[in-house]
């Protein structure tokens, strides 16, 4: 058991848990985000355009026996849900693509050679003489 936690304090300091973490703030922050516009702005922009309010867009299905309660089917919300996670899909997807075409220029762009020496700068003049004087 103490290996068992000794390997996740590992994990958890060199950083894997931080980013994780980081990136679960942000994507519910940004999945509130995308829901609220879905459902304040376009699903409103769209039930004008259709004519019908999508969050009173449901079915109402008969009581199955005499005292339970009415199934409801939520098509409005359904349609809300479904909007946000297209939304949020293809905004990932734009990320992942930009990244990966970052991370490719980065590997198509060859390191630049590294600055010589003093030494290497000094043999270089020593053989550029040499080579003038043969002549």
């Amino acid at each position: 058991m103490k290996k068992f936690f000794n390997e996740f304090k590992t994990f958890a300091i060199r950083g894997n848990m931080l980013d994780m973490a980081v990136g679960i703030i942000v994507g519910g922050a940004f999945t509130a985000l995308v829901t609220s516009i879905v459902t304040n702005i376009a699903s409103p922009l769209i039930g004008i355009l259709i004519g019908i309010d999508m969050q009173a867009l449901e079915i109402v299905l008969p009581r199955p026996y005499g005292n339970a309660p009415p199934t409801v089917l939520a098509i409005g919300v359904f349609l809300d849900n479904l909007i946000s996670f297209v939304l949020i899909a293809f905004t990932v997807f734009l990320f992942v693509k930009a990244l990966n075409n970052f991370k490719k220029k980065q590997e198509d762009t060859p390191p630049s050679a590294p600055e010589p020496t003093r030494e290497e700068v000094l043999l270089a003049e020593i053989r550029d003489i040499l080579k003038e004087q043969k002549h």
